[in-house]
């Protein structure tokens, strides 16, 4: 177990409530612990002290006698120029980078592989090759290891820290099961389909409405486009669904997909096949792309009495794989070996 007088940072911001969860978690644990977020969303994720840019180098300049472990997220420090991480290393702090997406999706390498290709992929919301190359040599070399959340970004951050014989961890979404009651579609002649595109290049939000327009020719449901709506009111009408649809260009699952499948909801995402053979084969989602999207919904809405099945499927899934429960003891062992 991880010496209960080790104090850990996270900062500089909150991506989809994880970073405040996983603080709030390490509190419940016993452990001191202190999330900062200077880039304030209409999302409004609750378990992190919002701050600004100004303000979180004051709070930086004075935590060198207070926190031990530096986890940073998405690619981020505490100053634009990096400076901070040899001030850190300099102190004798240990620095962990939590890669979360398009900090590191780079195009060419998220479009093909050593084992997999996707034609599919939209890399215009990531940093450019060349920021995201140097960015990841210096995190390689100064940070003490890696976290990432899916096989899908492992590919793009190994050889950065394995070349300098730094860990890379794949560590799993958290979700606290128990504040989401799983609310499983009932049969009805008019199903809701709701979808959340918080990046809609990103998450192939124009494919999968022209899809669903072409659907309505044939078929009778709802659609929901959820959006500008706090993380609160979004879940209140991931609620109501039928069936999700998360991301259908990336290749891996959102946080979205966790949410929706803890709520007992069938799940549509594009699961790109290299990465589906690394996951448990339990995993209910109904991987479909822009060129099989308009099928799967189509035997989706064909078959209704499926919708309860893959709603409870998803539900044990995350309550396995995802439960903050489950996952903390792992992201606890990941502070001891980066501490020992």
């Amino acid at each position: 177990m991880l010496d209960k007088n080790i104090k850990i940072m996270h900062a500089p911001v909150e991506i989809a409530g994880q970073v405040g969860l996983i603080s709030s978690q390490l509190r419940k644990y016993g452990y001191q612990s202190g999330a900062y977020n200077f880039f304030i969303s209409y999302l409004n994720y609750k378990q992190t002290f919002n701050t600004d840019a100004f303000e979180l180098m004051e709070i930086f300049e004075n935590s060198f006698e207070h926190y031990d472990i530096y986890h940073l997220h998405n690619g981020y420090s505490f100053m634009d120029s990096y400076k901070d991480l040899e001030l850190l290393k300099q102190a004798g702090k240990k620095i962990i980078m939590h890669h979360r997406g398009n900090d590191v999706r780079a195009p060419k390498l998220a479009r093909k592989g050593a084992n997999y290709e996707n034609p599919y992929v939209n890399t215009e919301a990531s940093h450019d090759a060349e920021k995201i190359h140097n960015s990841l040599q210096l995190f390689a070399e100064v940070a003490d290891a890696a976290i990432v959340q899916d096989h899908e970004l492992y590919e793009y951050v190994k050889d950065y820290y394995h070349a300098r014989k730094k860990k890379v961890y794949i560590l799993p979404r958290l979700i606290e099961t128990d504040k989401y009651v799983p609310a499983y579609p009932a049969k009805t002649k008019k199903p809701l389909i709701v979808h959340a595109p918080t990046l809609p290049k990103f998450k192939g939000t124009e494919q999968i409405e022209e899809t669903i327009e072409k659907l309505k020719t044939k078929f009778s449901f709802d659609y929901i486009r959820v959006e500008q709506m706090s993380h609160e009111e979004a879940v209140a009408v991931y609620q109501r669904a039928d069936i999700v649809i998360d991301q259908i260009l990336c290749g891996a699952y959102g946080n979205l997909s966790v949410e929706a499948m803890a709520l007992g909801k069938p799940v549509v995402c594009y699961i790109r096949p290299d990465i589906k053979a690394n996951l448990p084969q339990s995993l209910p989602i109904v991987s479909a792309n822009p060129d099989t999207l308009y099928q799967e919904l189509k035997g989706l809405l064909k078959n209704t009495d499926c919708f309860k099945e893959l709603g409870m499927a998803g539900r044990k899934y995350v309550e396995r794989y995802h439960e903050a429960s489950v996952v903390m003891p792992f992201l606890l062992d990941i502070y001891k070996e980066v501490s020992s």
